[in-house]
């Protein structure tokens, strides 16, 4: 009995046996196995943590709102982005997408090319009203040498020499309103007022010996000569064709006049004369159509402009400039031409630069007493060229200032002129 029991418990140990050394195998495998599942875990809390943080980084720049696009410096602002429509610059009936269109959907022109182009083409389309303070300095100096008599020896003048000159210090203020009628219409009217000041100057040698007289002539602000004008922009600019804007303008004889004025002579020197007083307008009605392009080759805007004044002929009760002495005669002005072109520079989104030369040249004028023949006027004719160097500079959305300083390149046109603007835009 012993002997079975004894027998029995080598059996089961021996049956057990295998089974303890399988679970001492399993162990280490377990533990490893539990390692690597805390080495996931932990990497996947990890990319949890990640991917939130990148949600988080997502949804902020989706509510961020968009920064607007950059300014373009060279663009044709024949359309205009007003808030979220856009007011096209085409003729009313036009089909198809145009080059203004195409670029409204780069982004809105810089205020600066907007200002250039106003100034560029006489088309003020900012805004539905504007209105424009302009003063103008104009400065002339003009000398004439006149010799009476011959050279003896070559060098040894025998004779009288005369020396004239005129120098004339003008000041402008210029009042201007402009509507703009959808982008395509634009009516303005102008009025100027004119202060003038004027120094004669002659000198002689000879006869009982020198004589050198000065007189100044001076005329208090007063009104000159109202003109009125409109525009009509009849071609936006595209790939190949400029914005081009053709004018009309009107100008009454409101001023005065410089017919009648009388020449009376300076004591002391009979080679000098002065007139009584000095006119602010010329007393006639003109008319002068023209034309004015502009076209973007970026960063450049080129422009030009071409334009006609008819002077119409009208009577006056005095034409005769000798004192005591009345003439009542026609007087009919020379008509005259004027061009110009330029280039100009966008320097930022609020500065621009230009440079422009024009040229304006007149027939000779012409007179007609009462009773007699029309006659020429000596010297009338003319041609005045200057070069302009300009500035626009938007001081606010609404308000710009534009200097410009013109230099004479002729005989003709004054010494130098700077003028200084201010458009403001309702």
């Amino acid at each position: 009995m012993q002997r079975s029991l004894a027998l029995k418990a080598v059996v089961c140990l021996t049956t057990l046996a295998p089974a303890t050394s399988l679970y001492a195998a399993v162990d280490p495998q377990v533990e490893a196995l539990k390692q690597e599942l805390t080495e996931l875990k932990r990497r996947y809390e990890a990319q949890q943590q990640a991917l939130m943080v990148l949600e988080q980084r997502v949804r902020q720049v989706e509510e961020t709102p968009a920064a607007p696009p950059p300014k373009r410096l060279v663009r044709s602002p024949s359309e205009r982005v007003k808030g979220a429509q856009t007011v096209a610059a085409g003729a009313p009936g036009t089909t198809g997408s145009s080059y203004g269109q195409a670029l409204a959907a780069d982004s809105e022109p810089a205020q600066s090319v907007s200002n250039l182009y106003d100034e560029a083409s006489g088309f003020f389309g900012g805004g539905k009203f504007s209105l424009e303070t302009g003063l103008t300095y104009t400065h002339y100096d003009t000398r004439a040498l006149t010799l009476n008599g011959f050279l003896a020896l070559d060098s040894i003048f025998l004779g009288n020499i005369n020396l004239d000159r005129i120098k004339a210090d003008n000041w402008t203020l210029d009042l201007t309103a402009r509507y703009n009628l959808d982008q395509r219409w634009q009516f303005d009217i102008n009025v100027p007022v004119i202060y003038r000041e004027s120094t004669y100057s002659s000198g002689g040698a000879g006869g009982a010996g020198p004589s050198i007289s000065d007189a100044t002539v001076t005329r208090d602000p007063e009104i000159g000569d109202i003109n009125v004008g409109v525009a009509y922009k009849f071609l936006d600019e595209s790939e190949t064709w400029p914005d081009a804007v053709a004018t009309l303008r009107v100008k009454a004889p409101t001023g005065k006049d410089p017919y009648g004025i009388k020449l009376r002579e300076v004591a002391g020197n009979d080679n000098l004369s002065v007139p009584e007083s000095l006119p602010t307008g010329n007393g006639v009605w003109s008319i002068t159509p023209g034309i004015s392009l502009v076209k973007t080759f970026d960063p450049a805007v080129l422009f030009g402009s071409l334009s006609y004044t008819y002077n119409l002929q009208d009577s006056f009760s005095d034409i005769s400039p000798q004192v005591d002495s009345k003439v009542p005669g026609d007087v009919k002005l020379g008509d005259s031409w004027q061009i110009g072109a330029g280039i100009a520079f966008a320097l930022n989104e609020k500065m621009s630069m230009s440079f422009s030369v024009s040229d304006q040249f007149g027939r000779k004028s012409k007179i007609k007493p009462d009773g007699g023949d029309w006659q020429s006027v000596s010297n009338s004719d003319y041609n005045a060229a200057n070069f302009n160097v300009g500035m626009t500079f938007a001081a606010t959305n609404n308000l710009t200032i534009v200097p410009n300083l013109s230099i004479g390149l002729t005989d003709d046109a004054p010494d130098f002129s700077f003028s200084l603007k201010f458009p403001y835009y309702f």
